[in-house]
């Protein structure tokens, strides 16, 4: 038996979806109520973080709080439950094992991607819920790309000392390439990786680099009933 996955990167025609970037709440609410309508689940039960550039990764059922503070991951197994993770240049990283009915939400910047969230992830998918590395499938969303991700000489040293040379492309570095590279050491070969880098593309995703002051589109997945 597969589960059925639903799962969504959403644009800026679906409007911000984040309350801590200024917007007015009520229409935070209407943006989040119609894309539950379109992506077919309830609104009241969806998951979301109070994103904080670490590495904390939860696992979450019917009974947890829709906003779970201090974190930058999510799992589930739970079917019509949810789960969003909130970006504007960061990487959204959704995993799902179809076999065994996992799914999760992550959100990956530089720090939490230095902190090997994704790999915390993976593992946590493998240990707690028996989820075997070659049923894991990996999308990592629209973000910025290598292309625009310049950095510091300082941040430079660390992705050369803790990752390797590879990752570095005159001043600007790879995240997706990190990202990946976690994730294959587990043993996961499906990644999906979207070339849209949100900073220069003029594609319709909100970038904090391009624009400061901005709202967030979302990476959305769910468990639903086949």
């Amino acid at each position: 038996m597969k589960y059925k996955i639903v799962m969504n990167f959403t644009t800026i025609a679906d409007g911000n979806l984040a309350y801590h970037v200024g917007d007015i709440k009520e229409n935070v609410d209407k943006n989040r109520e119609l894309l539950a309508k379109k992506l077919g689940y309830e609104n009241k039960d969806l998951v979301y973080m109070n994103q904080v550039h670490g590495n904390n990764v939860e696992i979450v059922d019917e009974n947890s709080l829709k906003l779970i503070d201090n974190c930058d991951g999510l799992i589930t197994n739970k079917i019509n439950l949810p789960l969003m993770v909130m970006v504007a240049d960061c990487i959204p990283i959704l995993f799902y094992d179809e076999i065994k009915g996992v799914i999760a939400a992550v959100h990956a910047g530089r720090n939490s991607t230095f902190l090997e969230i994704a790999k915390i992830t993976a593992q946590k998918m493998i240990e707690k819920f028996d989820c075997k590395p070659e049923n894991i499938s990996v999308i990592m969303g629209p973000s910025i790309q290598k292309c625009c991700y310049e950095v510091s000489d300082e941040l430079l040293k660390i992705v050369e000392t803790s990752f390797g040379k590879e990752f570095i492309e005159g001043k600007n570095i790879d995240l997706h390439g990190i990202n990946k590279m976690l994730l294959e050491k587990l043993g996961i070969k499906k990644i999906e990786i979207n070339s849209i880098c949100t900073k220069c593309s003029n594609e319709p995703y909100f970038s904090f680099r391009k624009d400061n002051k901005t709202g967030r589109f979302a990476g959305v997945i769910n468990i639903v009933n086949d």
